[in-house]
């Protein structure tokens, strides 16, 4: 048995009655909704672990679901489509989406999506608990104070997800060295995540728009061609 709740929203009844007699089977809570706005609404106040959100709803779309609760939660959403373009997967990562699934899918599949995005967010609550350690660092404008879990930049503070937070603090304890694009997946998603590796360079675009003085031109938060990334440390700047 397990205390965690999954959100399930899509307007196929048979669909949704479906997953949550499988999921109730594994041990969840599962909270469903038919709609867009009813989904938004119980995620808003339930609170659930998980989102499983369907991209075609009446009211309101899984993606724009998916856009107004990402604004205040970091909690994983899977987005659940019957489509496969290209298109629609870039789309629900630049919207906050961690992970898609296309109809027809195995409910084999969908779990172990879902317990691997679960997984993720249960190991990076304990290395950010860890990483409290009362230390904090300067890169330039840039201060990150891991004992408050809380990142300034010209002296203001900068909202960042949890996802954003952990990705920040594994590229600087890196201290300056050239982080490999599967070993940054894994030290941030999880080694057992399954999901799309271009969410990483969604997730990079963030920060820099929220840490860089010239997003386009970065100086902080760094490219290498064919490698991955790394953040420079103060004595570079």
């Amino acid at each position: 048995m397990t205390d965690q709740t999954i959100l399930v929203a899509d307007d196929d009844e048979m669909i949704v009655d479906a997953l949550r007699y499988q999921l109730e089977k594994e041990g969840y809570g599962v909270l469903v909704a038919y709609d867009g706005e009813a989904a938004l609404a119980l995620a808003q106040s339930n609170e659930p672990d998980l989102l499983l959100l369907d991209v075609m709803m009446p009211k309101m779309q899984g993606w724009e679901v998916c856009r107004e609760f990402r604004r205040e939660s970091t909690v994983p959403i899977l987005m659940l489509t019957a489509r496969g373009e290209e298109l629609d997967r870039v789309l629900g990562l630049e919207l906050g989406a961690d992970d898609y699934i296309v109809k027809p899918f195995s409910f084999r599949e969908l779990l172990a999506r879902i317990r691997a995005n679960l997984r993720r967010v249960s190991f990076q609550n304990e290395q950010t608990s860890a990483q409290a350690n009362g230390s904090v660092v300067h890169i330039g404008h840039i201060e990150i104070d891991k004992r408050r879990y809380a990142v300034a930049r010209n002296g203001a503070a900068v909202a960042l997800s949890q996802r954003e937070y952990d990705l920040l603090v594994a590229l600087q304890e890196a201290d300056g060295a050239v982080i490999k694009r599967g070993d940054l997946l894994d030290l941030v998603w999880g080694e057992e995540w399954i999901g799309d590796p271009r969410t990483l360079d969604v997730h990079m675009r963030w920060l820099r728009e929220k840490l860089e003085e010239e997003p386009g031109a970065p100086r902080l938060l760094l490219t290498v061609r064919g490698v991955g990334y790394r953040l420079v440390t103060g004595d570079e700047l």
